[in-house]
C-alpha cells in the first residue's frame, strides 16, 4: 500500500517543520561550517575561575554529543525530502520493500522498514 498525494504532503510538510526545529536547535550550541550541513560545536565562555572553566569544558563535550544527535536527524530528514521530491518516499533503503505507513507517521525520516530496522 503506497502512500497517496495527500499523505505525502502531509508528511513532507511535517519532515520540513522538523527540519526547521532541528536547525533551531543546532544553532543554540552549534555553528554552520560551510553547505555541506555539518556543524562546529560552540564553545561558551563562562569565565575565568578554575569552576567556570570545568563548567566550559563539561558543557562542550555534552554539546558535541547533541549536536552530533542532531546532525544526523537532521540528514536524515533531508534523505526523506530528497526521496519525496524523487517519488521514492517510503522506499526501504535495505531491501527496496514499503516502509509501513504507521511508521512514517512516527517517524517520517524512517530509512528502512520494520524489519530491516531489527
Amino acid at each position: 500500500m503506497s502512500l497517496d498525494k495527500k499523505r505525502t504532503k502531509e508528511l513532507k510538510d511535517e519532515l520540513i517543520e522538523i527540519k526547521n526545529k532541528l536547525k533551531k536547535d543546532l544553532d543554540i550550541i552549534a555553528e554552520p561550517v560551510g553547505d555541506n550541513g555539518e556543524y562546529r560545536t560552540k564553545f561558551e565562555d563562562i569565565g575565568e575561575h578554575r569552576d567556570e572553566n570545568a563548567t566550559e569544558v563539561e558543557n562542550f563535550t555534552d554539546n558535541i554529543a547533541i549536536k552530533e544527535n542532531l546532525e544526523k536527524q537532521l540528514k536524515n530528514v533531508d534523505i526523506a525530502l530528497t526521496k519525496i521530491e524523487k517519488g521514492v518516499f517510503g522506499v526501504c533503503d535495505e531491501c527496496g520493500g514499503e516502509i509501513d505507513e504507521k511508521r512514517l507517521k512516527i517517524n517520517p525520516s524512517a530509512r528502512r522498514c520494520i524489519n530491516c530496522a531489527q
